[in-house]
């Protein structure tokens, strides 16, 4: 009993975590202006489009993509699928008025591509951290295992998740097209980095860095 309550804390801190992982990955991804992830750029250009926040349109698309997840893969509902909804997009809103407004930091080239390389690696692990701890995970991560399912397992995850990311691109440059806003703001190199290479990655840290780290401290309790 005593090992299921370390456990069960210990997935908490993981899932919590990975969530944080998420909204810094978002906020450099946006401070780096060399665009930002797929379903960011999907969220900013229909935001954009509807004058509305980023946070509030985000978790209003969550909940949308949650209804299809509960009829779906309904598994992967949790504490942490809620407390992501909720946190990442006024998390990420809040990194950047912290550098942007607060701090007036004004970045140049290579400050710009250490945020971008810093969104690479916190998106990988967010997600992987999350996922292993088994308590929930975002509505749009649900996505890649919706289209594993409905292709009966067809399709590798990480292949899934480049087709996920793909689509809500797509969504995302019409909108902010149809709006007038500026394209480069949400797409760019970062947003093609992100859909080719974040299902690879997740794959990556859940089989070397998530999993392990969990593992390994539950065998030693």
């Amino acid at each position: 009993m005593e090992k299921m309550k370390v456990s069960y804390s210990r997935r908490i801190v993981m899932m919590l975590t990975g969530i944080l992982f998420i909204s810094l990955c978002v906020g450099c991804y946006r401070l780096s202006n060399f665009g930002v992830d797929a379903f960011t750029c999907m969220n900013l250009g229909i935001s954009g489009f509807l004058h509305m926040s980023f946070g509030t349109w985000q978790l209003i698309m969550n909940a949308v993509i949650l209804v299809v997840v509960f009829f779906t893969v309904r598994k992967n509902i949790g504490a942490g699928t809620i407390i992501n909804m909720v946190c990442v997009g006024y998390g990420a809103d809040f990194i950047c008025w912290i550098v942007e407004d607060m701090l007036k930091v004004e970045a140049g080239l290579p400050l710009r591509i250490l945020f971008l390389a810093a969104g690479c690696l916190f998106a990988g692990l967010g997600v992987a951290f999350y996922i292993v701890a088994d308590m929930g995970i975002a509505p749009y991560d649900s996505v890649a295992f919706i289209i594993q399912k409905a292709l009966k397992g067809k399709i590798q995850f990480q292949y899934a998740r480049v087709c996920s990311d793909a689509a809500v691109i797509i969504i995302g440059v019409f909108f902010c097209l149809v709006s007038g806003d500026d394209l480069w703001e949400i797409v760019g190199i970062g947003t093609i980095c992100n859909a080719c290479f974040n299902g690879p990655l997740i794959q990556f840290f859940r089989g070397h860095v998530s999993e392990p780290i969990l593992h390994n401290k539950e065998k030693s309790v």
